[in-house]
């Protein structure tokens, strides 16, 4: 990793960082690779899979209550990734880290725990237009458990939230906010430390999906002043199946257990169980050890390179592409807001988004086709789906420009 990190205040250089990932260095239909679908899920840097192979190799075994060696070692190992967390995170206390399935698993431990207990007939909960459906079908069931109200914060047409309308909807009723910090369709960076401010005074909790915002921008909890921040291990170069619910400390400890099980118990017996301290009350089973690991090496990696570095060669990079796509005839961008991740989402005049994502892949470059979890969204923009290329710290001008070449050869294929 060295040949990649060095003062942050050089411009980062992708071209060393793509060789630290070592599917990028394939051929798809002969075709060199070029990855483009990084919203869906990233790449894995060699010192991720060198961590979890580690693992397996030196370490494995059950983590907490053993006494043998591996035990103790795959238990320091895995709190390690816990306090790695809450560095990259800046939480406040390490029991505030919560490791979880995913964004989908952490959004609906919040719903199932902390919205039963405290949503009532009539109450309201608020989400977005840009919402994907795992930050809108959780709030559903529970507002149909309960009796309670579902409102919506709609977009303008280039993808911004009605920040004045979200202050409108907010009122005595409400009592949870789910908002996205940036849309995995539009690409727009919410204002979150804004919304919250509109909804704390107010007794709201704001519960955040930050599933794109982890390797794109630096996420600082405490700053943005969220009650609740949810991100997956495999958006941020680390593995599928693990990922974090950051709460506050004495929201999480006020909340009731979500499942139950070995690992989150006190002591049990068949007239009464007692459960055990945060964060081990919401981690029920045998946890996914080796992906916390490798996540916690994922983390230390972006952190090394440095996220503000890779933040500022991603505008540029976006920039250049937007310009690049622009350019393309027919091509139509949705989602055009002044602050944006790296997610380009369009329409190529009637060809269906399935049909230029087969084309491209033919290309040798890999894009995401179809509605991505946000069908509310897509009738907002009045399109049935989109063709999305979604970018990394490890993409180039060059993957863009060999994007545009193959959706001129799309055009071509269908006159």
């Amino acid at each position: 990793m060295a040949s990649v990190v060095s003062a942050h205040r050089v411009a980062l250089d992708a071209a060393a960082v793509r060789r630290d990932f070592p599917i990028l260095r394939q051929r798809i239909h002969g075709k060199p690779l070029v990855y483009l679908d990084n919203a869906a899920t990233t790449q894995k840097p060699q010192a991720v899979l060198d961590a979890v192979d580690h693992y397996y190799v030196e370490e494995n075994a059950n983590v907490h209550r053993g006494v043998h060696s591996l035990s103790g070692r795959a238990t320091d190992s895995y709190e390690a990734a816990r306090e790695t967390v809450r560095r990259f995170l800046n939480a406040a206390d390490a029991n505030e880290i919560v490791f979880v399935r995913g964004t989908t698993e952490a959004i609906n431990l919040v719903a199932q725990t902390y919205g039963r207990a405290h949503v009532r007939a009539d109450d309201e909960i608020v989400i977005t237009e840009m919402e994907h459906h795992s930050n809108i079908v959780p709030w559903q069931i529970l507002c149909e458990e309960k009796g309670a109200r579902l409102r919506v914060v709609p977009v303008t047409d280039a993808g911004e939230l009605r920040l004045d309308e979200y202050e409108r909807l907010l009122n005595e009723r409400t009592k949870i906010v789910a908002v996205s910090h940036v849309s995995n369709v539009l690409g727009t960076i919410n204002p979150i430390a804004e919304i919250v401010r509109l909804a704390q005074p107010r007794g709201i909790k704001v519960v955040v999906d930050g599933a794109q915002a982890v390797a794109h921008t630096p996420v600082d909890v405490q700053a943005l002043g969220c009650d609740f921040y949810a991100f997956s291990g495999h958006k941020i170069f680390g593995p599928t199946g693990v990922g974090v619910l950051y709460g506050r400390k004495a929201l999480l400890e006020s909340m009731p257990v979500y499942q139950g099980g070995g690992g989150m118990i006190g002591r049990v017996t068949f007239e009464r169980t007692t459960f055990a301290d945060l964060p081990y009350k919401f981690e029920a089973g045998t946890p996914h050890i080796a992906g916390a690991i490798g996540l916690a090496a994922a983390l230390d990696y972006l952190t090394a390179i440095g996220v503000e570095r890779v933040a500022s060669y991603e505008e540029t990079l976006l920039s250049y592409a937007t310009g690049a796509l622009s350019e393309v005839p027919g091509l139509r961008l949705t989602g055009t807001a002044p602050a944006k991740a790296s997610v380009l989402s369009f329409v190529l005049g009637d060809v269906h988004p399935h049909d230029v994502g087969t084309i491209l892949d033919r290309e040798g470059v890999a894009v995401r086709a179809g509605h991505h979890c946000c069908q509310p969204l897509m009738a907002r923009l009045g399109v049935p789906a989109t063709a999305r290329a979604s970018l990394a710290l490890y993409n180039t001008r060059e993957d863009v420009d060999a994007l545009v070449a193959a959706l001129r050869t799309v055009q071509e294929v269908f006159g």
